[in-house]
């Protein structure tokens, strides 16, 4: 089985800890990667600027129907939702959830929802419970599951929630979640 999307999700602490796990994946990851990474609403492209030193991947800011392709890193933009549709994204200004926008729930379940057993679902260190619901529809739908070890997130109630909602498939340090995405896009 192929999958179609990795889907990331975190808060506080994030940004190094998706430096980390994008420095790990090679320039030919086969596998579209679409990250939510919470930050304030006025926020600038600093992020993409930031993660793009880390990867040889592509980063871009999503636009509203952009075409999803491999061999790209999306990040959501500031205080938009970003939904995934059959190939391609689309950005909303609906309600927060979780007190957030982007919300990792929203993105995680319209994976799911579209992609079903073909998503990679990544949970990473943060300071609230979004992503727990779209982890476990994910799980629920037949995806891959991923947590950080919270031992080793800078702030572990995003992964300490989303591993008392959901029987994840793997819980590890950051370095082996690249390790673990690179086996299974390409194994499959």
């Amino acid at each position: 089985m192929s999958f179609k999307i990795v889907v990331i999700g975190t808060s506080l602490g994030g940004l190094s800890a998706l430096k980390i796990v994008l420095g790990n994946l090679p320039v030919d990851f086969p596998v579209p990667i679409a990250i939510v990474q919470h930050r304030h609403k006025e926020s600038t492209n600093t992020l993409q600027d930031l993660l793009q030193q880390s990867t040889l991947l592509k980063i871009r800011e999503v636009e509203d129907k952009d075409e999803i392709l491999s061999g790209y890193i999306y990040i959501a933009p500031a205080d938009y939702h970003l939904l995934v549709e059959p190939g391609h994204f689309a950005l909303s200004t609906d309600e927060p959830v979780s007190y957030a926008r982007p919300s990792i729930d929203v993105l995680f379940e319209s994976a799911a929802d579209v992609y079903t057993e073909q998503v990679i679902g990544v949970i990473l260190t943060g300071a609230n419970q979004d992503g727990m619901q779209g982890l476990k529809k994910i799980k629920a739908r037949g995806g891959t599951t991923i947590v950080q070890e919270p031992a080793t997130a800078e702030s572990d109630v995003m992964p300490k929630a989303a591993i008392s909602a959901v029987t994840v498939d793997w819980i590890l340090t950051l370095s082996n979640i690249a390790s673990q995405m690179v086996k299974l896009c390409y194994s499959s």
